[in-house]
């Protein structure tokens, strides 16, 4: 049997219970143990080498404390395989297999918490189990403290994104997982706010890259993140109490039994980062779907044409824009709903079947995109009382009547999907409208989208009409600051490794303007080459790509980019780190059908070397210049 499993349940020296669970190759371990104070630790080993240090485990319950005077009272080992097809992730066939340790601490009154680990060939994940509670007979429980840490060895960089200020930003909308990263900044800096840092987390330990993040949390749930350091060590937070304008609680509460959210830890190389699956290995689909969602590339005027051009003509030029380059879909964005208008508005009130003037409505628009064969994503604000949010359709979204109106409203016309803005805060409270957002909405036929929101925690395996995800410093930086255009390169080597590596991500990039203004002419001046923008279509990872080209790009863009283009798809069979380093360079493979498409971006001048034979290819040596990058399809077949 291809499985090692450990399970110690021998006295160690300082007196307590301990168990170890291993990998089923044998390279990674965790241990577990109480500490003399009773309190629950665990470790991981690669290759019998500490690479995280003894840190604690532990909830405190509103019906009890299980964070200190434990005791090991059971271990459970056992086994976890799956097997599963996902076409919205970065690999479309995962087979996962990975050995189970479920630990169970008594406190001194008797009851009970259970913990779940879950280790793989480059995996760790856990959650907490708590039972129903024997005093009190309680059928419910509030999480008052996670004490779950993660601690790093002496000498550990990071690569991570501090979490901002609740109620910043524009129109007190933050956080929104927007803020700039350091990079291979020593364990223990300080983040830009003094908030700790937003999920997913890089560390660098000697030759050795671990990525820390969370899967799994749903409406039972708050998002969380890691504290400060202390001492090398980072304790999950649960979100602040000011976050959506302190509407909701800080603590989550769900029914007994329950789990938590899991944990996740990805240790190894680079590959192991870019490649891991973890964040989809170990969830379930919430609910089936009895719709084929197809996904695609999406033209989108607002990130260079801006607020104005949602008007009729411009919208019109972005389905024929859609239409010539073969792709899907159109993203409308806001304001649709003051500068087209509905029908059933008083601006197009229709009399005997014909509209006063000419029909410019939002109706029209959609008829008129699917004569072109062209779906429509509509925007909409997720705001209802949390913000400040003026750019409209405004409290539908928030709204659980609204919402379901103004979704039967779009599913009769046909409309494919939404894009949900401005969420600002990681309470349960808001997830449960996530939750609730994507339910609805897969009842009518709607992928969803959302922006300016939270990291995805394994959604696109939980909720089948889900499709991406902002939560990163993405292109509408580009468009408002030279600041941000002069970084472009720099982020884009950075989000492989970490934000895209758990989960999808709307970056809704690719601009081919040389000035990202509707002249092309300016001082918005792009850093990046033509090809590196290319490049970013196959590095940034997610199902629905809303791209920036624009249409004037068909005539004053390289022809051969342009066919990129029209041709690049936006669902992945493989993906393959191939080189790299994070902040410096980035070269990837992503395998779509028979078809490999090798892309790569740099930050700095750099040489590397790559071994394409899994394409057809040989090892080559690569030069990249800064600001540059490059896309090589290969191995196309029929």
């Amino acid at each position: 049997m291809k499985r090692i499993l450990s399970i110690v349940g021998a006295i160690l020296s300082t007196g307590v219970l301990a168990g170890t669970v291993t990998g089923p190759d044998g390279r990674l371990a965790v241990s577990v143990e109480t500490d003399s104070d009773g309190v629950p630790r665990w470790q991981v080993l690669a290759n019998g080498q500490a690479v995280t240090e003894k840190a604690a485990l532990g909830l405190l319950l509103d019906c009890g404390d299980f964070t200190q005077n434990l005791k090991i009272v059971d271990e459970k080992p056992g086994e976890f395989r799956d097997h599963y097809s996902l076409k919205t992730i970065k690999t479309s066939s995962v087979e996962v297999e990975m050995n189970t340790l479920t630990v169970a601490f008594a406190a001194p009154s008797g009851e009970k918490l259970g913990v779940e680990f879950r280790v793989g060939n480059r995996d760790v994940a856990f959650r907490y189990a708590v039972p129903r509670q024997r005093k009190g007979g309680t059928g419910c429980v509030r999480v008052m403290d996670e004490r779950t840490t993660f601690a790093f060895p002496e000498g550990t960089t990071q690569f991570t994104c501090p979490q901002s200020n609740a109620m910043i930003g524009w129109k007190r909308s933050k956080p929104s997982y927007e803020e700039e990263y350091v990079v291979d900044a020593p364990v223990g800096v300080k983040g830009r706010y003094g908030k700790g840092w937003t999920f997913p987390c890089l560390f660098r330990t000697g030759e050795t890259w671990l990525l820390v993040s969370e899967t799994g949390t749903d409406s039972n749930y708050c998002g969380c993140r890691l504290g400060e350091s202390k001492d090398r060590a980072f304790k999950v937070e649960f979100p602040m109490p000011e976050e959506n304008n302190g509407n909701g609680t800080v603590e989550p509460a769900f029914a007994l039994p329950g789990v938590t959210p899991w944990r996740t830890l990805t240790v190894g190389s680079l590959k192991d980062i870019v490649e891991t699956t973890v964040a989809w290995d170990v969830v379930k689909p919430k609910y089936e779907t009895t719709h084929d969602y197809v996904y695609g590339p999406s033209s989108w005027s607002w990130i260079v044409w801006d607020d104005a051009s949602m008007n009729w003509n411009d919208q019109v030029a972005f389905v024929d824009l859609a239409a010539a380059m073969g792709w899907k879909y159109i993203l409308v964005d806001a304001g649709w709903d003051k500068n087209l208008g509905k029908r059933e508005n008083e601006k197009w009130k229709m009399e005997n079947g014909e509209c006063k003037g000419e029909d410019h409505s939002v109706e029209a628009l959609i008829e008129y995109a699917r004569s072109k064969g062209i779906g429509v994503f509509l925007w909409y604000s997720s705001s209802g009382w949390w913000n400040d949010i003026v750019q409209s359709p405004i409290n539908v979204m928030s709204d659980p009547i609204a919402r379901k109106r103004e979704m039967r409203w779009m599913e009769k016309l046909g409309v494919k999907g939404i894009k949900v803005d401005f969420w600002g805060g990681d309470k349960q409270e808001t997830f449960r409208l996530y939750e609730q957002v994507l339910s609805d909405a897969d009842d009518h036929g709607l992928m969803t989208i959302f922006h300016g929101c939270t990291i995805p925690r394994g959604w696109e395996r939980m909720y089948p009409n889900y499709v991406g995800s902002e939560a990163v410093l993405a292109s509408e930086n580009h468009h408002f600051s030279q600041y941000h255009r002069d970084r472009a390169a720099l982020n884009a080597t950075l989000h492989p490794f970490i934000r895209n590596a758990l989960g999808c991500m709307e970056f809704g990039g690719t601009f081919l303007n040389k000035s990202l203004e509707k002249t092309n002419k300016g001082n918005r001046r792009r850093r990046t080459s033509d090809w590196a923008e290319c490049a970013t279509a196959v590095l940034f990872q997610n199902p629905i790509q809303n791209f920036a080209i624009t249409p004037n790009n068909l005539t004053d863009a390289p022809a051969d980019c342009i066919a990129f283009m029209k041709t690049v798809p936006t669902t992945w069979d493989e993906t393959r780190f191939l080189a790299g380093y994070p902040g410096r360079y980035v070269v990837l493979a992503r395998r779509h059908g028979t078809t490999w498409y090798v892309a790569g971006i740099a930050n700095e001048d750099v040489t590397c070397e790559v071994d394409l034979a899994f394409a057809g290819g040989a090892k080559e040596t690569i030069a990249i210049r800064r600001n540059d990058g490059f896309v090589r399809v290969m191995g196309r077949g029929e």
